[in-house]
């Protein structure tokens, strides 16, 4: 009988944990040595947000719009169970965006910067669904979003329908910026999704195979053979220069009759090239393009583009002029998406070019609407708008009046409320908020401040607000900042801790966002990068390159992608570009 019940207690055992079945397999074949196996299964969380989801209430539903960086790091860091998440976008994977141009000309495969979404959401726990659709209308009013199937139409054609939501977090991304000038959508290439890089891949192949016909004229060739840029951001350089590499380094020898034909120019509106970055950058990169052979023509603006042409005006000279080319790739900003525009007509933002939140990340007028990345931007208030709620709130004794020691209880929230302050107190040299007040004291040194000199000490203070760029680590950050507060939305409404309310009682639940800038690359080819760190400290050159490979590499969003572009990175050390057109 005891041997019948050690039976039945292993067979209950199998039966309830697969994984022993395995564990068992391993260890005979082990010859019964310490055997380590990782079995794929839910993360079982533990502790409070446990405690969440063993109530009977219903789970509050937040769906996400988009796979981008900052809908893909709210996914990564949402870590509460209690939310039924439904994650919306046309592609079902995430893509590593900085390294597009790379895959342009074959450094690295279009696959290996790609990770599944249910991968991402499946590692994580969450009660998270993903639908492969494009959103076609938010309506807020109804906290509904209407979305369409985004699979080919020979799959049964389209299929349409509605997703209730509690909060809508809103990652589009947005599309790019033609600036509505003729013959760009219809001619020109774009280099913002995986299927842009793969495109312009196998259209630079094209037009070598073309050029290298024999009925080709050589003016034909030089036409074919020529390579147009237009935009001297980060995008449109480092693809100039990955372009030259390619060229130089693979394609002259494959095709070594079309060598001398090949022509590569970049056209900036401009003065400079990579204007957001230190001047030493932006003159190394165009000295550099200069002995490389890239044509870089600054102050060039394109008016239009036909099918053989692009048509540019001189800035400086109003000169209008034709240049024939083989390619044309458009790299010069981002654009609203249709969707969002008419979001933004429907909550009265019309009249902006990306939708306004505040400081939380809410978008204005919607509180249960979060927007986050290219589609959005913070809309940071100033302080003189909320100059006498400040002074009144700090004036606990209503006399109308300030002693200097008044002031610090409020300080700290001031600063965190309005960032321009800090920022305006570093620009000054200034170590403290009452050191900034007693600098527009003057001689006087008195201790008691009213309003007409709190209002002239902060009357500069509103011009240091600038907007957050349009960047893959903005848009990262403040999907992890959102992420956190979602995870603790629940204890922060019974504890708030965030500033204090200056127009109103008690504090905000959250700290606001604050972005964190890490410093920014800016690949010049030859195995030559720029990077610009905090601190003001540039670095220019082939170590810089490999700083960038380390970085870059480290950023992947799993241990699969890191390993295939590592792997990517070293084949084309070893064995060249690959230059099959696929």
């Amino acid at each position: 009988m005891s041997g019948y019940a050690f039976y039945q207690r292993a067979s209950r055992a199998f039966n309830d944990y697969p994984s022993l079945t395995k564990l068992a397999v391993l260890f005979t074949v082990s010859g019964g040595g310490v055997v380590a196996i990782s079995d794929v299964k839910p993360f079982q969380f533990q502790g409070a947000y446990a405690d969440a989801i063993q109530g009977d209430h219903k789970k509050k539903r937040v769906v996400v719009l988009g796979t981008g960086w900052a809908g893909t790091s709210f996914l990564k860091n949402l870590k509460d169970p209690s939310y039924e998440v439904q994650v919306v976008s046309p592609r079902n994977y995430f893509a590593f965006t900085p390294l597009l141009p790379s895959v342009t000309c074959g450094t690295v495969e279009a696959r290996s910067i790609v990770e599944p979404v249910r991968n991402i959401v499946k590692k994580k726990g969450l009660d998270a669904q993903f639908r492969e659709a494009e959103c076609l209308k938010i309506d807020a009013v109804n906290k509904k979003v209407y979305c369409q199937s985004s699979q080919d139409t020979n799959l049964g054609g389209e299929e349409n329908f509605t997703i209730d939501y509690d909060y809508l977090v809103i990652a589009m991304g947005a599309r790019s910026n033609t600036f509505n000038t003729p013959g760009v959508v219809e001619n020109c290439h774009f280099l913002k999704e995986v299927e842009d890089a793969q495109k312009i891949r196998r259209t630079v192949i094209d037009c070598f195979e073309r050029a290298t016909l024999p009925s080709i004229s050589e003016e034909e060739m030089k036409r074919i053979l020529h390579f147009v840029i237009v935009g001297g951001g980060p995008t449109g350089v480092e693809f100039a220069a990955v372009l030259h590499d390619f060229v130089t380094e693979d394609l002259a020898k494959l095709y070594p009759t079309a060598r001398d034909h090949v022509k590569i120019t970049l056209l900036e509106a401009a003065d400079h090239v990579l204007n957001m970055f230190d001047k030493r950058i932006t003159a190394f990169a165009e000295e550099k393009f200069q002995r490389d052979g890239i044509d870089l023509k600054t102050g060039s603006m394109v008016v239009k583009v036909t099918d053989k042409e692009i048509s540019t005006k001189e800035r400086a000279t109003g000169e209008n002029r034709s240049i024939p080319y083989g390619m044309v790739v458009w790299s010069t900003g981002i654009g609203t998406r249709p969707v969002i525009m008419d979001f933004m007509k429907q909550i009265g933002q019309a009249n902006r070019r990306a939708l306004a939140t505040d400081e939380w990340l809410r978008v204005e007028g919607c509180d249960s609407i979060y927007a986050l990345g290219d589609c959005a931007t913070i809309n940071q208030r100033k302080v003189l708008d909320d100059i006498m709620a400040i002074f009144s709130k700090a004036d606990k004794s209503q006399t109308g009046t300030l002693s200097l020691a008044d002031f610090k209880d409020v300080i700290d929230d001031i600063c965190e409320r309005y960032p321009q302050v800090e920022i305006y107190l570093k620009r000054k040299q200034l170590k403290s908020f009452v050191d900034l007040l007693k600098n527009y004291q003057g001689n006087a040194q008195k201790e008691i401040v009213d309003i007409k000199l709190f209002k002239e000490a902060l009357s500069e203070v509103d011009a240091q607000m600038k907007n957050l760029p349009a960047t893959a680590q903005v848009a990262s950050q403040q999907g992890e900042y959102l992420a956190k507060c979602f995870n603790r939305m629940e204890i922060c409404e019974k504890h708030p801790e965030g500033p204090l309310r200056f127009r109103g009682s008690g504090r905000h639940r959250f700290h606001p966002f604050r972005y964190k800038h890490f410093g920014q690359f800016a690949p010049l080819g030859g195995e030559q990068t720029a990077a610009q760190l905090p601190g003001d400290w540039v670095s220019i050159g082939k170590s810089t390159q490999w700083l960038w490979y380390s970085v870059y590499a480290s950023k992947q969003v799993s241990w699969r992608t890191r390993i295939l572009v590592v792997s990517d990175w070293g084949r084309r050390f070893i064995f060249g570009r690959d230059s099959s057109r696929i």
